[in-house]
């Protein structure tokens, strides 16, 4: 079983850094900053206009209603290959194709009607019995 590891980082000779820090200096592109001009700098939020900063600040995707639980499992290489084919959203469509699963369980087996995160409002529970064995 391999384990995924952090990429190395390369360490340069001192050659090849100085070749790499001539080519930068000669980048007319990019030339590095100055003393000064980095002394003269400022934050975003006191050169920005107020909006265009809260727009471009808002970091991240915004948090879900529906929390959901991290978990590993190990699924059917076909069941993984039909669902990557389908395209992007392959793994929520594998968990709403569980939620159904979970719905109908649900139905089939829990007895108490305020039970259950699946749970319809005025649905009517089916409840499983066991069944008795002829030797009894």
């Amino acid at each position: 079983m391999s384990r995924s590891r952090k990429p190395e980082i390369a360490i340069l000779s001192e050659a090849d850094e100085a070749a790499l820090q001539a080519e930068i200096a000669a980048d007319p592109d990019n030339p590095e900053m100055t003393d000064e001009q980095l002394a003269r700098l400022r934050p975003a939020s006191e050169v920005l206009p107020p909006a265009l900063f809260k727009a471009l600040s808002k970091g991240g995707r915004p948090p879900s209603p529906n929390k959901r639980v991290q978990v590993t499992l190990r699924l059917d290489p076909a069941v993984v290959a039909t669902f990557k084919a389908t395209g992007p959203g392959w793994q929520t469509r594998i968990n709403e194709h569980l939620v159904k699963a979970a719905r109908t369980i649900e139905r089939a087996t829990i007895k108490d009607e305020s039970a259950g995160p699946f749970r319809e409002p005025g649905m009517r529970r089916l409840i499983r019995t066991p069944k008795k064995s002829k030797a009894s």
